[in-house]
């Protein structure tokens, strides 16, 4: 199978190749905006620079990228600002625009990540089968994507799996995320973390975790509709913070209420994975 992998620099895109080139059975093609160093392709792997930005280099995208069998969709601007409106006004068309001249050309199957925030503010365990009510400008554009892509397959048929994320962190992520921040804080030596108050409940999980789930998701388990990727285990952003110290060696103080809950998300919410579990199992993933 040839398999392209968009966002391929990101922090998900770089351990999501990291798996698929492991696999031994997928001929790999990583998609990014700008070139990347050998070192962090795996053996094999072909890259392509291509922009989404630039409608004259979508028009012929799937030719650009070897014709692949399937693509595992991760690229999106605009984070972590979830309130920006560049995502439904710049974003939304933009992505659609090459994601169809994909199928156009001949894609057989996407996989695309979403985001629990599609979910809206709602509070508890998320379901696939909830309908989605967005309440940021992210979720929005996101499901507003997945509500296009579903539209394009009645007319032209293609496999589609729509993977929403919820938490992640581990090696690579953004700066300004809380993993690293608290790595950052400790490796400089401070006294103190200031962060939220962490009593709000969250779904995590490792990157590497997630990484593979969207591996599996993308080779094995076409066409599985939306689904949640998730642990489906509920955990206080506190207790999460205070594993990473002491997984660390760390006695840093937490600083706790130095900021305010963010308020574009309910204060307990994690994610429902007994489908998940259901088509990995199905295929050994």
């Amino acid at each position: 199978m040839k398999l392209a992998v968009t966002g391929a620099s990101g922090f998900i895109g770089r351990h999501v190749l990291r798996c698929l080139g492991a696999r031994g059975d997928v001929e790999l093609v990583a998609m990014s905006r700008v070139p990347m160093p050998e070192d962090t392709l795996p053996s094999g792997c072909r890259h392509v620079s291509l922009d989404i930005e630039d409608a004259s280099a979508v028009a012929d995208s799937f030719e650009r990228l070897g014709r692949p069998d399937a693509v595992i969709h991760l690229a999106w601007s605009g984070l972590p600002n979830y309130k920006s409106l560049h995502h439904f006004e710049t974003q939304l068309p933009q992505q659609y625009a090459f994601l169809k001249a994909l199928v156009d050309g001949g894609l057989r199957s996407l996989t695309c990540t979403g985001t629990c925030f599609e979910y809206g503010m709602r509070s508890g365990a998320l379901a696939e089968d909830m309908s989605a009510q967005p309440g940021n400008p992210y979720g929005f554009a996101k499901d507003a994507l997945r509500r296009q892509l579903e539209f394009l397959r009645a007319s032209k048929p293609f496999s589609l799996t729509w993977a929403r994320l919820f938490y992640m962190y581990g090696a690579g992520q953004p700066a300004s995320s809380l993993y690293p921040l608290l790595q950052a804080a400790i490796q400089r030596g401070d006294a103190r973390f200031p962060m939220s108050g962490g009593e709000q409940l969250r779904d995590f999980l490792p990157v590497t975790e997630i990484a593979r789930i969207i591996a599996a998701l993308g080779v094995d388990h076409q066409d599985t509709g939306t689904v949640n990727v998730c642990s489906g285990k509920p955990v206080s952003v506190r207790s999460m913070v205070e594993g990473w110290c002491r997984e660390s060696g760390s006695d840093i103080a937490l600083e706790l209420g130095k900021y305010p809950y963010p308020d574009y998300e309910p204060m307990a919410f994690w994610g429902a994975d007994q489908k998940l579990r259901r088509v990995l199992a199905a295929g050994g993933g």
